[in-house]
């Protein structure tokens, strides 16, 4: 089996391309390494150096079995000062990729699409609940997804869709995890917390995160749409305290904003994955549990561990 991976030189595509080698797939990347980093590729998947949203012309999807589409801008507080970037990086992208896959004959594509295209929603958010993103983001993940739908009902394509929580664990270069450790480098004696602290969102190891995307793959419908996430919330606070002890530190919390951290900001969100977990697959790490995974991954990233 041959494998596309976009995005594969990134934090959650770099897991998957390694997935796939383990199973036995040969695995051609294209990351046009923005966020991405080289020393993330599998030495043993074939890498090219592409920009999905400005070189249509050099996609070749010619002899791949199936398209693992990750590569996207990440950021959501991006489009609050470039929502040209989130829709060249997103939209544009995934239709050039689309168009690729219609010209040269692939019929199954795999997502990640993200907890924002639901906006302020009722929790635990199902699948089926109605979907009014805040964030320039969340709509052009959205708007993607209506893209793959529209695809695959028009060209007899398959698709999997997977609306994750946040997703956090080693390679993470993005995120509040993330965030929180290099401010405390910078500045050991204060932490500033966007919003209020508040904050209570689900928050799903990257272990857990990968095992729940293969087991979607069971799901044999034209169109598949799972949320990926853990069984509980986390207040971003108490991430705060758990990054802060384990760098063994004592900083003044500094809050600056409202409920929200940004424009844009879901201050509270839980993810309903029962259709998932009707497939066999469940979390193995609560979210505070992630948390403290992943800011050892982290500090170990960066050779403080």
């Amino acid at each position: 089996m041959r494998a596309l991976v976009t995005g594969g030189a990134g934090f959650i595509g770099s897991h998957i391309v390694d997935r796939l080698i383990e199973m036995g797939y040969e695995v051609t990347v294209y990351d046009n390494l923005s966020s991405g980093k080289t020393e993330f590729l599998n030495e043993k998947a074939e890498f090219f150096k592409l920009d999905l949203a400005k070189e249509m012309g050099k996609i070749d999807l010619k002899n791949f079995d199936e398209i693992w589409h990750i590569a996207a801008n990440p950021d959501v507080r991006v489009g609050e000062h470039s929502p040209a970037q989130i829709y060249e990086n997103n939209i544009q992208a995934t239709y050039n990729l689309l168009e690729a896959m219609r010209r040269d004959g692939v019929k199954k594509i795999i997502f990640t699409s993200t907890s924002t295209v639901y906006g302020e929603a009722s929790i635990p958010t199902p699948e089926n609940h109605p979907t009014f993103p805040i964030s320039i983001y969340g709509a052009s993940k959205l708007a993607c997804e209506a893209l793959i739908f529209s695809y695959c009902h028009t060209f007899d394509m398959q698709s999997w869709i997977y609306r994750f929580a946040n997703v956090i664990g080693r390679r993470s270069n993005h995120g509040v995890i993330f965030d929180f450790i290099q401010k405390l480098l910078k500045n050991p004696n204060q932490l500033e917390i966007l919003g209020d602290g508040e904050q209570n969102k689900s928050y799903i190891y990257i272990d857990d995160c990968i095992d729940a995307m293969f087991f979607g793959l069971r799901a044999q419908d034209q169109i598949n749409v799972f949320n990926i996430g853990s069984d509980d919330q986390i207040k971003v606070k108490r991430i705060a305290e758990i990054v802060s002890e384990a760098m063994n530190l004592t900083p003044k919390f500094v809050f600056t904003g409202g409920k929200r951290g940004w424009k844009g900001d879901v201050p509270v969100m839980f993810l309903s994955n029962e259709k998932l977990k009707k497939l066999g697959w469940k979390p193995r790490y609560n979210s505070e549990e992630a948390v403290r995974r992943a800011v050892e991954d982290l500090l170990e990233d960066l050779g403080l561990k």
